[in-house]
C-alpha cells in the first residue's frame, strides 16, 4: 500500500468513527432530550402514510440511528452499511424540508439560516456515509 493510500485509509477511518459518533448522538437525542422537539419536524403526511404517531416516528428514527451507528462501528468496511446510512439520510430529508418550509424550531435548529444550512448539509452526509465505508 502506498503512503497516499495509507493516508486515505486513515482519513476514512477517522471519518467513519465521526459518523458513528454523529449517528449515536443523534439517536440518543431522538430518544431522550430532543424527542419532544423533533416531533415538529415530522410532516403530517408521514403519519397518514405510515399510520404511526409523530412520536413513534421520532423514536423509530432514533432507534434506526443507533442501529446504524452500531453497524458502521462493527462492520466498518461493509459497503452495504454505508449505503443503508446514506438511504436513511435521504429518507429523513423530507422532514428537514418540512421544518425549513414551516419555520419551526427544533433542537439546534432555531433560525431560518440554521434550518436552510441543514438542508445543504444533507447531501454531504450522504456522500460521507458512502465514502467513509468504502
Amino acid at each position: 500500500m502506498s503512503s497516499r493510500a495509507g493516508a486515505m485509509a486513515g482519513w476514512r477511518t477517522v471519518a467513519r468513527w465521526m459518523l458513528v459518533l454523529l449517528l449515536a448522538a443523534a439517536g440518543a437525542s431522538h430518544l431522550s432530550w430532543g424527542r419532544r422537539g423533533y416531533r415538529i419536524v415530522v410532516p403530517d403526511w408521514s403519519t397518514r402514510l405510515t399510520g404511526l404517531s409523530k412520536d413513534a416516528i421520532v423514536v423509530g428514527s432514533g432507534v434506526a440511528e443507533l442501529a446504524l451507528a452500531g453497524a458502521v462501528a462493527t462492520m466498518p468496511r461493509e459497503r452495504s452499511v454505508g449505503w443503508l446510512v446514506a438511504a436513511f439520510f435521504v429518507a429523513v430529508f423530507p422532514g428537514n424540508v418540512h421544518q425549513w418550509r414551516t419555520g419551526r424550531s427544533a433542537p439546534m435548529l432555531r433560525t431560518d439560516r440554521a434550518r436552510f444550512v441543514r438542508l445543504l448539509l444533507q447531501p454531504v452526509l450522504v456522500v460521507w456515509a458512502v465514502w467513509s465505508t468504502r
